[in-house]
């Protein structure tokens, strides 16, 4: 038996239920699935394990809703997207909470954060809502042609654990505001926070306008994806899943939205040796969501001249962070999100071990007696002479590992950076401008920042190129590209 299935037969769980057609229901089965705190390795609350029965109710019942809403007048939806921000905003403590138990990111530089951004899209893509624009066309005297923008249907999303508050956000206001009806999967393993959005959601929307199901891949996401109602699908996750995604979007000619994993470059030039881009840098990786993000700058490429003596200020700078309990707020950095995960990772680490002509600057394989073996804690990582062709330079390992590539010609490492089937984020060092606007243009990513390792603010069009993904979120171009289909209206004024 397990741990958590020790604690699951201890414990009494927190238990809460999905969201269809404006009720709070149980999967029909009746199965459900326990949710585990990564910091202490138990679980600690329960939740349905949706399968193709309630989809097909949820998806049945936003079919119905889409017919009503979608008339709602555009200011009333934009409404009511802002009162739900007011909502979140009001009750963030206990949303980051919720967060910082059933992630693993730490609350203070995590999981507060990442409620305030949810909050943030609500409110922009609540003021968005009268953007819903056409054109008029010039195509004769006597000829009226316009076009006007119209919601797709029933919107099928699937979401990841690694910020799954902020992540249903991008994906629900966008949606709804362009007039849409949605079907949310929520992550196996971090539903409960997104669940809460839905309770939130629901007290300001129509029944059915959005459901929220709970459950596993196979037996929710599959049967959601492949339901013959759904209008479009969007995802986020890793590449390997998106492409199954892509496959049942092209099964019934369906526009798909999808945000993929990445294999990020940052770029440091040799005048950009300076303490604020150590900085940068640390927080371009991620370390303190443990590097579980898709836009985490985990290839470092550092100028020969600097190199050593950069990364010897990055180890110093980095083992100031301080790792633990997610929901103390002395903690920095969090715990990995599951067992599975975790024992991937340090796979990861021991293979940089392992390989000849790297060297382990930083971090290494996790602790096993002490307080951090008690939940899937890993310390930052960084490898040194790294080659780009290495196995940890191309593989995506969703985790605070981090390799240190050396380069001195432009050119040669714009090639390196763009050597890669991913393409989602980037990040350029330079005090030259002239240098910062080449290497943005030349380098292969749908995402570029210059002197900052940031996350994304609402306006942003974000999106990645190759395998990383296809359409953007975050703006109100995005909304229109992902959320509506254009038809155009042609009435010939002389008859």
């Amino acid at each position: 038996m397990t741990q958590a299935a020790k604690t699951t037969a201890e414990t009494e769980l927190r238990r809460q239920p999905m969201l269809i057609g404006g009720q709070w229901v149980w999967a029909a089965s009746g199965k459900t699935i326990a949710i585990e705190n990564p910091g202490r390795r138990q679980a600690f609350a329960e939740v349905p394990r949706g399968g193709e029965a309630d989809v097909d109710r949820a998806v049945g019942t936003a079919l119905a809703a889409f017919s009503t809403w979608r008339k709602v007048q555009p200011r009333e939806r934009g409404l009511m997207l802002l009162r739900i921000a007011d909502d979140i905003d009001r009750r963030s403590e206990e949303l980051a909470r919720t967060i910082a138990e059933e992630t693993g990111n730490a609350l203070r530089t995590q999981a507060r954060p990442e409620v305030q951004i949810a909050v943030a899209m609500f409110r922009y893509f609540g003021g968005l809502a009268g953007e819903m624009k056409g054109e008029t066309l010039p195509l004769g005297h006597d000829l009226l042609s316009f076009t006007q923008r119209e919601p797709l249907g029933v919107v099928a999303a699937v979401i990841p654990w690694n910020a799954p508050l902020m992540l249903a956000s991008v994906k629900i206001a966008p949606a709804l505001c362009a007039g849409n009806t949605m079907v949310m999967k929520t992550a196996e393993d971090a539903p409960l926070a997104v669940l809460m959005l839905a309770e939130i959601c629901q007290n300001h929307l129509p029944p059915g306008v959005l459901n929220m199901l709970s459950g596993t891949g196979p037996e929710c996401g599959a049967p959601l994806l492949h339901h013959p109602a759904v209008a479009k699908l969007s995802f986020t996750g890793s590449t390997a899943v998106g492409k199954l995604v892509m496959e049942a979007a092209a099964k019934r000619v369906l526009p798909v939205s999808l945000e993929l994993g990445g294999k990020s470059p940052s770029i440091v030039y040799p005048d950009a040796d300076e303490d604020w881009v150590i900085d940068g840098i640390i927080a371009a990786m991620r370390f303190t969501r443990q590097s579980q993000s898709c836009t985490a700058g985990s290839r470092l490429f550092l100028h020969r001249k600097i190199y050593d003596g950069f990364l010897e200020r990055l180890v110093a700078k980095t083992s100031q962070l301080r790792i633990g309990d997610p929901l103390d707020e002395a903690s920095d950095i969090g715990a990995i999100i599951n067992e599975r995960q975790f024992t991937k990772v340090c796979g990861y680490v021991q293979d940089g071990l392992d390989q000849p002509g790297s060297r382990l600057v930083m971090g290494g394989l996790p602790d096993k007696e002490g307080p951090l073996s008690q939940g899937y804690f890993m310390r930052p990582t960084a490898f040194a002479q790294a080659d780009n062709d290495w196995r940890l330079a191309r593989e995506e390992i969703f985790g605070p590992v981090l390799v240190a590539i050396p380069w001195e010609d432009e050119e040669t490492v714009i090639r390196m950076a763009n050597d890669t089937h991913y393409g989602l984020a980037a990040y350029i060092w330079t005090h030259d401008l002239g240098r910062a606007m080449r290497a943005a243009r030349d380098v292969e990513a749908g995402w570029v920042q210059v002197n900052q390792g940031i996350g994304q603010l609402p306006g942003q069009s974000y999106g990645g190129y190759k395998q990383s993904g296809l359409g953007r979120e975050f703006s109100l171009a995005a909304m229109l590209d992902s959320y509506t289909q254009v038809k155009n209206i042609t009435v010939n004024l002389a008859r």
